[in-house]
């Protein structure tokens, strides 16, 4: 495809060399270049793009998009000077890859708590329903049957378009996809034509990132911002910033809610061990999942469904038998204490207490909580979680997440500034993530129960820049065993 081909949907400042010339790949690391690829030099939050122009032509660059041009030109090389390269990366590589999302339905999820289980409940409602889905979330991707993992809750825009043609080459009908409010703020998702919207939260979260919770909420809302007039918004009524969200969009407006007045109307009838009974638009039915949380999640599913023309019955009975994503609130028994063990990813003040107040609605004796929280990230959280958690447990061990570039030591001096002196009577240090999931273990009685939280599905540990194999889920599992010898 041509450099006038690719760029005929930007607004360029300049165009300088030969635009007829054919481009055989797009990159943004210029260690990937290769003879006849066009590169994209981003200014990042660590590394600007600019530096690295002349290193990716020697590796064969034909096309260079930049904001400022070098001060030496290379005859055999074209030269787009456009005022930001990070919007417009995803409308060039949209192009580049023949505008994907225009041949499926693309669904985006976007939220702080619930995004990773309503995108992962809506491939699994619809690949049900019978037909080829693509989905894009923290936890891995799937393109039809296929499992691709992921790096990123949204991959970087040419990574992107790439994943949703596969899509497209697969016959994907509907694509499921969480947004991210990074994403959203990088322009990652630029170029994707999006059938609807769905917002699900806005909690604390990515301050270190966004600075103030305004800046965060008006991240969000752009999306919804953005959306064309063809697309759907739907929005939680019981979230007092849902309505905000949809200010200003052109999509059609839709809303559910299991308090306040909406579109879709829900109520959670019962809330126990073995799941939800709700009422959904006048129909009662049974869920396997649990929490007033994923009764919201659920509801934002089956609004999602019927916004697309799906069954009202056939949607509820599907839904019924479903589980919902990894590391997200799932549960494991001991075989001998009956210890119940629960590995979510809450990483929020707010999910945590949506876990806890879940589980206090259980009536058991004893709840041990084990928490952290990740380093080189929001600092602000760290007291917060740490009161949640011993304001709803028995007793609460503070751990390592992913520490990072930082000491453990002093990321849990953080999380402990915010306990009184009550609370920290109740509360153990174990920076060792292991040893304290062990030691949670051998101090349950029989019957109670153990949540692990944090880092749900996650595979390994990041320390000092390396990242380890580590399982939440496996450790608990193997004292689990120990404990039945």
């Amino acid at each position: 495809m041509t450099i006038a081909t690719l760029i005929q949907n930007i607004s360029a400042l300049s165009v300088t060399g030969n635009p007829a010339t054919d481009i055989t790949g797009l990159i943004l690391d210029s260690r990937q270049a290769t003879p006849g690829c066009m590169f994209f030099a981003q200014q990042g939050t660590q590394v600007d793009g600019h530096q690295f122009i002349e290193g990716v032509i020697a590796g064969g660059a034909a096309a260079i998009v930049c904001e400022r041009l070098p001060q030496q030109l290379h005859p055999n090389v074209c030269y787009v000077q456009v005022q930001n390269v990070g919007e417009i990366t995803g409308i060039v590589a949209a192009q580049f890859y023949g505008q994907p999302s225009r041949h499926f339905k693309l669904i985006g999820v976007t939220g702080t708590n619930g995004k990773t289980t309503v995108a992962t409940l809506l491939y699994q409602l619809f690949s049900r329903l019978g037909y080829c889905c693509g989905l894009i979330s923290t936890v891995q991707n799937h393109i039809g049957e296929k499992t691709v993992a992921a790096t990123h809750t949204t991959p970087d825009a040419i990574s992107l378009q790439s994943l949703l043609k596969q899509m497209q080459d697969a016959g994907c009908a509907y694509v499921f996809m969480e947004v991210s409010s990074h994403a959203i703020h990088q322009h990652r998702i630029a170029g994707a034509l999006f059938e609807g919207g769905v917002f699900t939260n806005i909690t604390h979260d990515h301050l270190d990132y966004h600075k103030t919770f305004d800046a965060y909420i008006r991240v969000k809302k752009s999306f919804f911002d953005h959306l064309p007039k063809t697309a759907f918004a739907l929005t939680n009524a019981d979230d007092k910033r849902g309505a905000v969200m949809l200010q200003n969009t052109a999509a059609r407006k839709a809303s559910y809610a299991l308090r306040a007045p909406a579109e879709f109307k829900g109520r959670v009838l019962e809330n126990g061990a073995a799941g939800l009974l709700m009422e959904i638009e006048q129909q009662q039915v049974h869920f396997r999942m649990i929490g007033w949380f994923n009764a919201c999640n659920l509801l934002a599913v089956y609004a999602v469904a019927r916004l697309l023309h799906q069954d009202k019955t056939t949607v509820l009975s599907l839904l019924s038998e479903m589980k919902g994503a990894a590391g997200r609130f799932e549960t494991y028994i001991s075989p001998r204490k009956k210890i119940i063990g629960i590995v979510d990813y809450a990483h929020t003040p707010d999910a945590l207490l949506n876990v806890l107040s879940t589980i206090k609605q259980f009536g058991v004796q004893e709840v041990i909580t084990v928490i952290g929280c990740g380093g080189d990230r929001d600092r602000s959280k760290r007291p917060l979680m740490a009161e949640v958690a011993c304001t709803y447990s028995t007793r609460v061990i503070l751990t390592s997440d992913n520490p990072r570039s930082e000491d453990p030591e002093a990321i849990l001096d953080e999380m402990e500034s915010g306990l009184n002196v009550s609370q920290k009577r109740k509360t153990l240090r174990i920076s060792d993530r292991k040893s304290a999931i062990q030691t949670a273990c051998s101090l349950a009685a029989s019957e109670s129960i153990i949540l692990i939280a944090g880092k749900g599905h996650e595979t390994y540990q990041e320390i000092k820049g390396v990242r380890k194999h580590f399982d939440d889920k496996e450790v608990l599992l193997d004292m689990f065993e120990l404990l039945s010898l």
